[in-house]
C-alpha cells in the first residue's frame, strides 16, 4: 500500500468512523422510541381483532343453528332414520344438492350434512363425495363453539372457520358441519384500522419470503411471536399468531403487519445526512493526503509502473528525471543503468543463441544428407571400375548404379523438404473453419491405413461435439497437424490397439484429443518430445511434432501430452474460439 493510499485511508477513516457513530446513535435513539409506541399500537390492533375473529365465529354458528332447524335438514334427518342400518351411497342422490342451497343461503363456503355413522349425505363444496367417511364431523359433534378445521376440496386443500351442529329425527342423529373458508376474502372483511394489514402465512410470498423463519418459530413453539421486516415500502412489523384446531395443532399463522414507514422515513433521513457528511469528510482527507503524499509518492510509483514494464519483457524502458533528490534520485539512476545492461545482454544472448542455432541446424542437416549420400558415392565408384567390362556387364552395372542415384537423390529431396517445410513455416490463413470437418477429414484419411489387412487391427473410436462454433485458423495447417497426431497415434500401436478422436468445448477454447492404447512414452520422452530433431521412432526427421507445436502457437493455442507407459499417449490440443 503506497504512503498517499495510507494517509487518504487514516484521514478519510477517522473522518467517516466519526459520523457512522454519529448517525448510529441518533437512528438507535429513534428507532428504540417508534419500536415503544409501535409495540404498544400492535397491541391494541391484535387484541381488536382477536374480538372481531371470535364474532366472526360466533355468526358461523348462529347460521348453522339456522340450517339444523330448516325443514330440509329435518327432511334429511328423517330419511337417514327410515332406513336403520344404512344405505349405498347412490341412496342419497336426491339429496345431493341440498347441502349447496342451505350454504349459498346462509352465505357459508363450507357445508356438510353427515349421518351418524360419518357418512356424507351432502356435500355443498364437494358433491361428488356423498356417500364417503367425513374425516371430523362426528368427532367434533360434542363442540359447542366455531374452531378452525382443514377443509379437503377437489382440487386443494382449505382452512375454515366450522362449527358443527346435530339433529335428532326418528332416533337417529344427523351432523350438520359448516363454516367459512379462512383466506384473504375472509380477513378483508374484517375491520383493519389505517396503516395495518393480515394476511395467512401460505398467502406470505414475494418479497414477504424473510418471514419464513418467524412462521416456522410460531408453528413450532405454538406460541404468539413478533418480528420485522425490510420491505420496498419501507420497514414493516408482523405479530405472528398461531392459528391451532381443536386438537391443538397449528393449522396456519396469522401474520398482522404494522406499517413502520415513519420510522423509516426518520432513519432514512438520518442515514442520507450521515452519509453526506461522510462523504464530505473523506473528500477532504483524499485532498489533504494528496497535497501531502504527492511529492513523495509519483517518483516511486513511476519507478513502480517502469518496473512492471520490466518485468513485462520492455527491457529498454527509462524513468529519466524523476523530478525527486537524495535516495529517490540515486534509485532512479541506477535503474535506468541497469536497464541499459539488460538490453545489452539481451542482444549478446540473442547473437550466441542465433549462432548456435545455426550451428544445431548444420549439425543436423549434415547428419541427415550423410546417409543417401554414401550410397551415391558407392553407385559412382561402381561406375567408374565398370568401365573395364564388357558392354553387357557394363550395362548391368549402369542400370543398377543408376536405381541407386535415383533412390538417393528422392531421399535428398526428401529431407531438403522436410528441412525446407520446417524452415519456412509460412504464416496461417486465418478464415472460420470447422473443427470437426477438419478431424473427420483427417480420420478418413487414415481409416484405411487403420483398416489395412495383413497388420493389426486399429479400432478407431470418434466423438464429436456438434456445438462447436467455427474458429479462426488455417485449415491446411490445422489438417496437417490433426493428421500428424493420427500418424503418430498408429505408429504407437504396432500390435494393434485403439484410437480415439474427440472434440469438445472447454472455457472458451474447442478442444482436440488424440488417445491411444500403445506402449506410452517416459518422463524424459515427454519432456524432449516437442523438441526439433527429437524422435523415437527408427524412421523420421523428428521435425513432425515439432511443426504441430508451430501450428498449434501460431494459433494462439497450446498442445501437450500425456501418457504412462503401458497405457497409452493422448494429445491435446486447444484453439482459443475468439483469439486475439
Amino acid at each position: 500500500m503506497s504512503l498517499r493510499t495510507r494517509l487518504f485511508a487514516l484521514i478519510g477513516g477517522t473522518v467517516a468512523v466519526t459520523v457512522v457513530l454519529v448517525t448510529w446513535t441518533v437512528s438507535s435513539s429513534a428507532h428504540d422510541a417508534f419500536a415503544a409506541l409501535d409495540a404498544q399500537r400492535t397491541a391494541a390492533l391484535v387484541a381488536e381483532f382477536r374480538r372481531e375473529f371470535a364474532r366472526e365465529g360466533e355468526a358461523v354458528v348462529a347460521r348453522l343453528d339456522r340450517i339444523a332447524s330448516s325443514d330440509t335438514v329435518l327432511r334429511v334427518a328423517m330419511d337417514v332414520a327410515a332406513d336403520a342400518r344404512g344405505r349405498r351411497a347412490s341412496t342419497f342422490a336426491e339429496h345431493v344438492n341440498d347441502a349447496a342451497t342451505l350454504a349459498a343461503a346462509q352465505g357459508l363456503d363450507f357445508l356438510d350434512i353427515v349421518a351418524d355413522d360419518g357418512t356424507i349425505v351432502s356435500s355443498a363444496e364437494w358433491p361428488a363425495r356423498f356417500g364417503y367417511r367425513h374425516p371430523w364431523a362426528v368427532a367434533a359433534a360434542s363442540a359447542s363453539g366455531a374452531f378452525l378445521q382443514s377443509i379437503e376440496l377437489p382440487r386443494d386443500g382449505a382452512i375454515g372457520l366450522v362449527g358443527v351442529r346435530t339433529v335428532v329425527a326418528g332416533g337417529r342423529p344427523v351432523h350438520v358441519a359448516g363454516g367459512r373458508r379462512l383466506d384473504q376474502q375472509l380477513l378483508r372483511s374484517l375491520p383493519l384500522p389505517p396503516g395495518m394489514r393480515a394476511l395467512l402465512s401460505r398467502d406470505a410470498s414475494g418479497e414477504l419470503a424473510a418471514l419464513s423463519p418467524l412462521v416456522a418459530r410460531v408453528r413450532q413453539t405454538r406460541v404468539e411471536s413478533t418480528g420485522a421486516v425490510d420491505l420496498t415500502a419501507g420497514r414493516e412489523t408482523f405479530t405472528a399468531i398461531p392459528l391451532a384446531g381443536r386438537n391443538g395443532a397449528v393449522l396456519d399463522v396469522l401474520l398482522v403487519g404494522s406499517s413502520g414507514r415513519e420510522e423509516a422515513a426518520l432513519v432514512s433521513r438520518i442515514r442520507w445526512s450521515g452519509l453526506l457528511f461522510g462523504g464530505l469528510g473523506v473528500l477532504f482527507g483524499f485532498a489533504v493526503s494528496y497535497a501531502v503524499a504527492s511529492r513523495v509518492t509519483r517518483p516511486v510509483e513511476r519507478l513502480a509502473e517502469a518496473a512492471n514494464e520490466v518485468a513485462a519483457g520492455r527491457w529498454d524502458v527509462s524513468v529519466g528525471d524523476v523530478g525527486a533528490s537524495g535516495e529517490i534520485e540515486q534509485l532512479a539512476r541506477a535503474f535506468d543503468t541497469m536497464t541499459r545492461q539488460l538490453v545489452d545482454q539481451r542482444e549478446r544472448l540473442i547473437q550466441a543463441e542465433r549462432v548456435a542455432a545455426w550451428r544445431e541446424l548444420a549439425r543436423r542437416l549434415a547428419h541427415e544428407l550423410k546417409n543417401p549420400l554414401f550410397p551415391l558415392r558407392i553407385a559412382v565408384d561402381n561406375l567408374r571400375r565398370a568401365k573395364a567390362l564388357s558392354g553387357a556387364e557394363f550395362d548391368e552395372v549402369f542400370e543398377e548404379s543408376l536405381a541407386t542415384l535415383t533412390t538417393g537423390l528422392a531421399n535428398l529431396n526428401t529431407v531438403i523438404a522436410r528441412f525446407s517445410d520446417f524452415s519456412k513455416m509460412p504464416a496461417p490463413q486465418f478464415a472460420d473453419v470447422s473443427i470437426n470437418a477438419i478431424v473427420a477429414q483427417a480420420v478418413q484419411l487414415f481409416r484405411a491405413q487403420a483398416d489395412a489387412p495383413g497388420r493389426p487391427a486399429i479400432g478407431v473410436a470418434v466423438s464429436f461435439d456438434e456445438s462447436l462454433p467455427p474458429v479462426r485458423g488455417d485449415a491446411e495447417q490445422l489438417g496437417r497437424a490433426a493428421q500428424n497426431l493420427l500418424l503418430n497415434a498408429i505408429d504407437a500401436m504396432p500390435s494393434g490397439g485403439e484410437l480415439a478422436v474427440r472434440t469438445s468445448r472447454v472455457d472458451g477454447a474447442v478442444r482436440i484429443d488424440v488417445s491411444d492404447t500403445g506402449v506410452g512414452l517416459t518422463a524424459e520422452e515427454r519432456s524432449r518430445l516437442f523438441t526439433p530433431y527429437y524422435t523415437t521412432k527408427q524412421h523420421g526427421t523428428g521435425l513432425g511434432l515439432a511443426i504441430v507445436q508451430a501450428t498449434v502457437a501460431d494459433h494462439n493455442g497450446r498442445i501437450w501430452v500425456e501418457s504412462e507407459q503401458g497405457r497409452g499417449t493422448t494429445f491435446h490440443i486447444e484453439l482459443p474460439i475468439n483469439p486475439q
